[in-house]
């Protein structure tokens, strides 16, 4: 079914992201719809998925990231950016993270409820303030 879809699987739902458009011969979209914008694709996945982290190919703070929702019983999304992507990755991220405002959000970023949490510190915070499980919850993540 997700190839008939354009998407690749890949083992703990990591999906390569290209923020070039693809072409006719390519079949490994991560989008259906080819005429969708970079930041028209972020902001659908970030509304598709409860938890949802934007994440370099090589980042150990996405491992640790991915390890600790892990450790509580949730499989987030996280989209791959390589090095390039991640340079022209358009700044739909800081909009989304900041409300408008300037921020700078490098990857990794992670999206919780389409609520953006920030990078590791804030993700560890949030669960040490033990505000993370009830958010997980509250947006479906997990059940307890």
């Amino acid at each position: 079914m997700m190839q008939e879809l354009g998407l690749e699987r890949f083992s703990n739902d990591i999906f390569p992201f290209n923020l070039t458009p693809p072409s006719q011969t390519s079949s490994t979209s991560f989008s259906i719809d080819e005429e969708e914008s970079a930041e028209a694709k972020i902001r659908r996945l970030i509304s598709e998925h409860p938890v949802i982290i934007f994440s370099r190919s090589s980042c150990c703070m996405c491992h640790v990231m991915k390890r600790l929702l892990a450790t509580i019983g949730v499989v987030p999304t996280v989209i791959e950016l390589d090095d390039h992507e991640v340079s022209s990755l358009p700044m739909v991220l800081e909009e989304e993270c900041s409300g408008g405002g300037s921020v700078v959000v490098p990857p990794p970023a992670v999206f919780i409820g389409r609520e953006c949490v920030g990078g590791l510190e804030s993700l560890v915070g949030l669960h040490l303030s033990g505000h993370l499980v009830p958010k997980l919850v509250q947006v479906g993540a997990l059940w307890v």
